[in-house]
């Protein structure tokens, strides 16, 4: 799942960097965002419940809840509606990826 949820937005990513030379500069910022915005130094169950479907958009929050729920046995709750939205917008953005890259890389090589 964590390596789906990265691949989409790579090849994305990778592609608008081969185009636009200037996007290096602001995927720190993103990257950043992105870890304020997931649960990783804090645990989804400090969100209040009925902000935990849309907060289950993010599609991390369905990876870190995953591995913690996996390592810790169960002993973490798994808010399965927002797993199952988590799992619909990694292969959403998994589709979007790949279809960028390949509608983009075309013209790499004259980019580059």
């Amino acid at each position: 799942m964590s390596f789906l949820a990265s691949l989409g937005p790579g090849l994305w990513i990778t592609a608008l960097n081969v185009k636009y030379r200037d996007f290096r500069y602001i995927i720190p910022f993103i990257v950043q965002f992105g870890l304020y915005v997931s649960p990783v130094g804090f645990s989804s169950s400090v969100v209040p419940e009925k902000w935990w479907l849309l907060y289950s958009a993010n599609p991390v929050v369905g990876v870190i809840d995953g591995f913690r729920w996996a390592i810790l046995g169960g002993e973490s709750a798994l808010y399965m509606p927002g797993f199952l939205l988590s799992w619909g917008i990694i292969v959403f953005f998994l589709w979007l990826g790949i279809r960028q890259f390949r509608g983009m890389e075309k013209s790499f090589a004259d980019l580059i």
